[in-house]
């Protein structure tokens, strides 16, 4: 299951077209099991963010139709946010691409990014247990319950730079002992609150990350022991507030825009656009592969025999040759390694025979002709020359 947000604010001229398109994209969402998170939370959720001076990059990698993180611009300041999105489906990832900067339709797991590109990273995964694949693996390299919230957390984790904020928003059962020693060495200033809306039973966690712990001791077992409790259902984490009284989590500026941020596989649909974009994949063939044709000019003097087998052999002359006697043959050379094998025999000291075998790489020069002189008896034959 995938959560995601509909709450965005336009202009007066934008309010009509969204109206009537997000009725036809709600109907689709509910198809495919995709369910948008309740506005409420949305907006108590960014009320928390704050941006620092500076132009920002923040990224949603698994956007939906992209207006969550592009809210989440419009409150840090839209002018000052470059907002990145990933999308696996085709229609919402579509929508997103009008809403944010950068926006890739695939799989998060077949994507490159650049690592500590963001500065805000807005994590509402898809819900569930991992399956197994026809090997019956499952992809997942930690010891606690396979969780898809988990392998896009491992996943994204590393493209947070360090400083930036972390917006996870998972159903409460997901942050178990594995979850929360992920969460405690990872990040500081960790806070934890209800969703708005109780019906997935969702948390939202926000964190700095630090490249150590920072909070350590009595308050570290104190967070480590109130998620603990949170994820095991024993204790009720409060509601996210309508207004945000506690310190804001300051979105750091951007190091630099990130150098990394496409998909590693093309959809046919994709590699048709490219290619009817290009209008074939290389226009200026010759560049690529070589400068263009020349005309040939003659050696300096005759072959002798030698250098004339050798060119033939190493395919550096080719086509259709003629003899004297009227003899047509196309040809083509190449050149192959064989091994050859020689047995030394020694006797050593104690009586005994010690057998050696030496290996040694031959290069045999071969060329082929196929015969084409009339009245041949091999006309049409390919003739091996060694």
């Amino acid at each position: 299951m995938h959560i995601q947000r509909t709450h965005l604010s336009f202009p007066a001229n934008q309010e009509i077209s969204m109206a009537l398109m997000f009725p036809r994209l709600a109907r689709n969402f509910a198809k495919a099991g995709y369910y948008p998170t309740d506005e409420a939370t949305l907006e108590r959720t960014l009320n928390a963010l704050a941006p620092a001076d500076g132009s920002m990059c923040i990224l949603d990698p698994c956007a939906g139709e992209g207006v969550a993180i592009a809210e989440a611009a419009h409150v840090l300041g839209r002018e000052q946010v470059r907002a990145f999105a990933v999308e696996f489906d085709e229609e919402r990832a579509n929508h997103a691409r009008l809403l944010v900067d950068h926006c890739i339709h695939g799989d998060l797991m077949d994507t490159m990014i650049s690592r500590q590109g963001f500065g805000l990273l807005w994590l509402n995964p898809p819900y569930g247990d991992l399956a197994k694949d026809a090997n019956g693996n499952i992809g997942y390299e930690g010891k606690g319950r396979a969780r898809l919230e988990k392998l896009f957390y491992q996943k994204t984790l590393p493209l947070l730079q360090y400083d930036g904020i972390l917006v996870f928003i998972v159903p409460s059962h997901v942050i178990d002992q594995e979850m929360v020693g992920w969460l405690t060495r990872h990040f500081a200033d960790l806070s934890i609150h209800r969703a708005v809306d109780t019906q997935f039973k969702q948390v939202v966690v926000f964190g700095r990350r630090i490249r150590q712990r920072e909070l350590v001791g009595g308050d570290m077992k104190a967070i480590r022991a109130r998620l603990l409790q949170i994820g095991q259902g024993e204790l009720e984490a409060d509601e996210l507030p309508p207004e945000w009284t506690l310190l804001p989590y300051f979105v750091p500026p951007a190091t630099a825009e990130p150098e990394h941020f496409y998909r590693l596989s093309m959809e046919p649909a994709q590699f048709a656009e490219e290619v009817s974009r290009l209008q074939g994949l290389w226009p200026a063939f010759e560049t690529h592969l070589g400068a263009a044709q020349q005309s040939l000019r003659a050696p300096a003097r005759a072959l002798s025999h030698w250098h004339l087998a050798l060119a033939l052999a190493a395919g550096a002359i080719s086509g259709v040759v003629r003899s004297p006697s009227g003899r047509v043959l196309a040809v083509r050379g190449d050149t192959h390694k064989q091994k050859s094998t020689t047995t030394e025999y020694q006797e050593r000291d104690d009586g005994s025979i010690a057998e050696t075998r030496i290996l040694t790489d031959k290069f045999v020069p071969v060329i082929r002709a196929w015969d084409l002189s009339p009245d041949s008896a091999t006309l049409g034959q390919v003739i091996t020359i060694h």
